[in-house]
């Protein structure tokens, strides 16, 4: 699944609107439904109202009805060539523990290899109520 998941947040990748920075991410959320949920990042002139990736496919997956999830896998790189391991924001790292615990794995890859990551590794001590 780890490698399917990669794959389709490659794809999402592709579609990804970057024009300021060049910098395409691209996210594929396993639900715990069994559908993946992709998301690519949506720049702004204004940059504030950026999406990430990662929130996308949050939303869509929401949105969709679906608030369990099993991974995410998530690459990203300059005019879509990935060189290097893209993880997740800050803030992508907190709306992730809104719905998962700390040992939900994130897939990540540099194009040539892949690694996982816990939730609880990317984001100790997140905020919570």
């Amino acid at each position: 699944m780890q490698e399917k998941l990669i794959q389709q947040a490659r794809l999402a990748m592709e579609k990804a609107y970057a024009p300021y920075s060049e910098f395409q991410v691209g996210a594929a959320l396993l639900g715990a439904d069994g559908n993946i949920y992709t998301g690519c990042n949506v720049e702004n002139a204004a940059y504030s109202p950026t999406l990430c990736a990662e929130r996308v496919a949050v939303g869509k997956a929401v949105s969709s009805g679906c608030r369990e999830f099993v991974a995410l896998a998530v690459c990203g790189g300059k005019n879509g060539e990935i060189r290097n391991f893209c993880t997740p924001c800050g803030v992508c790292r907190q709306v992730l523990s809104e719905f998962c615990s700390g040992d939900f794995p994130v897939y990540l890859t540099n194009g040539r290899e892949m690694k996982t990551r816990t939730l609880a590794q990317l984001l100790p001590e997140h905020f919570s109520l």
